[in-house]
C-alpha cells in the first residue's frame, strides 16, 4: 500500500490542511472582501499580504447536532444549581454573548484572515482573463535548451569531463596503493648500479631482491589502470524550457502636457493593475511599453512608469509605433496581439482620424483584443457616463467599437473607478464572433 508523506512547509506554523479547508469554504466570502478591500487601497499594495474581514458567521467550522425542534429529551445535567423541571431556558444570544441588542452585554468583532499576497492575488484575479487567447495558432511547442546539471557515468565522447575524470582517476590509484612511475625508475636505478658492479654474494642477493620487487610493482601497476571506466566522468545536461512566449500586451500611454498629475497617476494604476495581472496569470506572456506626447517611443519598464517627459498630443504616433514593432518581432501567425491603451481623448480632429484609419485598416485585423481607457475630470464623469458625448478621440473609438467586437472603451474619474473598469475590460466571456 503506497504511503504519501507531504512534505511541504506551513505558512507560518499554521495548520495549511485546516488553512486550504478554510480558503475553500469561504472562498465567495473572501473574494466579495477582496474587492472591497482594493477599491481603498492604492494599486502598488495589491501585491502584499492583506488581513480581510470575514463575519463571525462564516468562520464557524461544519457540525452534527440535535434537531432542537423534534423528539423527547430527559437530562440530568450535573452541578444544576439554578432550573427545576419546567423551567424555561433562554437560548444562547438572547440578553448574552453575541447579542445585537443594546445594554452592556458582550459581543464579538468580525474575524481578520490574514491573506498571503500569493492567495489574494489568487483570488483578486480568479475570474479574469484575456479575451480570445487561443484563437491564433499558438506556440505551443516549447523550446528547450540543455543546461548543465553536473556529471554522470554514461554519455557521450564528445562530453567527457577531464577534469573530473583525472580527479577521480587520482584518487582511486592513492586509494589502490598504485606504484609510482617514479619508485620503478628508481629500482632500474638501482639494479643498474648494481650490475655494473663486481659481483659478489651480496651483490647478487640484493640484486635478486630488487627484481623480484620491481616485478611485483610492474605486476600490481599493470593491474591497476591509470585510467579505469569507472573513473570516467560526463558532463550531464538537462533540457530546461526556454521562455516562448505565446502573447504580447502592447501597453500605451499618453503622456503629453495635457495629462497632468491626476491622469497620469490613474493611467499608470490601471497600467500597474495589468502588469501585476498578466504576471500573475500569464507566464507566456511578453509586455511591450509605449510612451507617446507628440511622439511615441517603445520604453523599458522603468521608464513606462518613472519618466517625466511631456509635450504635446498626436495619438496616431503610438498606434503607428505599435505597428511597427508587430510587424518586426511578432509574426500575427504565431503571437496573440493585445493591447491596452489610456488616455485624456486630448487630440487633434484630423489625428482622430488618422487613428481610425489605422485601427480599422491595420491593428484590428492583428489584435485578439483592444481595450482603450478615458481619463476624466470626475465632474464630467456625471455628464458623459450617460451620454456618448466626449473628446474627439472618444468619438473616434467610439465608432471603431461600434465595427469590431474585440474593441472596448471605458471611462476612469477617480481612483475608486480603476478595478471595476478593469474587470469590465477583462472579465471572462465568450470567445467573440469571426473578424471581418
Amino acid at each position: 500500500m503506497p504511503i504519501f508523506i507531504d512534505r511541504r512547509l506551513n505558512p507560518k506554523d499554521r495548520s495549511l490542511a485546516n488553512r486550504q479547508r478554510f480558503l475553500k469554504r469561504a472562498r465567495e466570502e473572501l473574494k466579495q472582501n477582496v474587492r472591497d478591500e482594493i477599491r481603498n487601497r492604492r494599486i502598488d499594495e495589491v501585491d502584499a499580504e492583506h488581513a480581510v474581514p470575514i463575519p463571525k458567521r462564516g468562520t464557524g467550522e461544519p457540525s452534527f447536532d440535535d434537531a432542537k425542534n423534534s423528539g423527547r429529551r430527559e437530562r440530568v445535567l450535573v452541578g444544576n444549581k439554578q432550573f427545576a423541571e419546567g423551567d424555561l431556558i433562554p437560548k444562547r444570544g438572547q440578553g448574552a454573548f453575541g447579542s445585537s441588542t443594546p445594554g452592556d452585554t458582550a459581543s464579538e468583532d468580525d474575524f481578520r484572515f490574514v491573506l498571503s499576497h500569493e492567495e489574494f492575488l489568487d483570488l483578486f484575479f480568479e475570474d479574469l482573463e484575456l479575451p480570445d487567447l487561443v484563437k491564433l495558432s499558438l506556440k505551443e511547442i516549447v523550446a528547450f535548451k540543455p543546461h548543465r546539471a553536473g556529471f554522470t557515468q554514461s554519455g557521450a565522447p564528445t562530453n567527457i569531463n577531464v577534469g573530473r575524470t583525472m580527479r577521480n582517476s587520482y584518487g582511486r590509484r592513492i586509494a589502490l596503493k598504485r606504484p609510482k612511475r617514479e619508485d620503478l625508475e628508481a629500482l632500474e636505478q638501482e639494479l643498474a648500479l648494481l650490475r655494473a658492479e663486481p659481483p659478489n654474494q651480496a651483490a647478487r642477493q640484493r640484486i635478486m631482491a630488487l627484481s623480484e620487487e620491481f616485478e611485483r610493482l610492474e605486476r600490481r601497476r599493470r593491474k591497476i589502470a591509470y585510467v579505469d571506466p569507472v573513473d570516467i566522468r560526463f558532463n550531464r545536461f538537462e533540457p530546461q524550457p526556454l521562455p516562448n512566449a505565446s502573447a504580447v500586451m502592447f501597453c500605451l500611454m499618453d503622456v503629453s502636457g495635457s495629462m497632468g498629475e491626476r491622469e497620469k497617476d490613474l493611467a499608470k494604476r490601471f497600467f500597474v493593475l495589468l502588469h501585476l495581472f498578466l504576471q500573475r496569470r500569464y507566464k507566456r506572456t511578453e509586455i511591450v511599453f509605449i510612451r507617446h506626447a507628440h511622439e511615441a517611443h517603445e520604453v523599458d519598464e522603468e521608464t513606462f512608469f518613472n519618466s517625466t517627459q511631456s509635450g504635446g498630443t498626436v495619438v496616431s504616433t503610438a498606434l503607428e509605433e505599435m505597428h511597427r514593432v508587430i510587424a518586426k518581432r511578432y509574426p500575427v501567425s504565431e503571437w496573440n496581439i493585445y493591447a491596452a491603451q489610456a488616455s485624456d481623448g486630448d487630440n487633434f480632429l484630423t489625428d482622430s482620424e488618422r487613428c481610425i484609419a489605422l485601427l480599422d485598416g491595420k491593428l484590428m485585423r492583428l489584435c485578439q483584443y483592444f481595450a482603450y481607457v478615458e481619463i476624466i475630470d470626475e465632474r464630467e464623469s456625471e455628464i458623459f457616463g450617460t451620454t456618448e458625448n466626449g473628446t474627439s478621440l472618444w468619438q473616434a473609438y467610439s465608432t471603431v467599437a461600434g465595427r469590431w467586437s474585440n474593441f472596448q472603451i471605458s471611462r476612469i474619474a477617480k481612483a475608486a473607478d480603476i478595478y471595476p473598469v478593469f474587470r469590465k475590460l477583462f472579465t471572462k466571456q465568450p470567445p467573440v464572433g469571426k473578424r471581418t
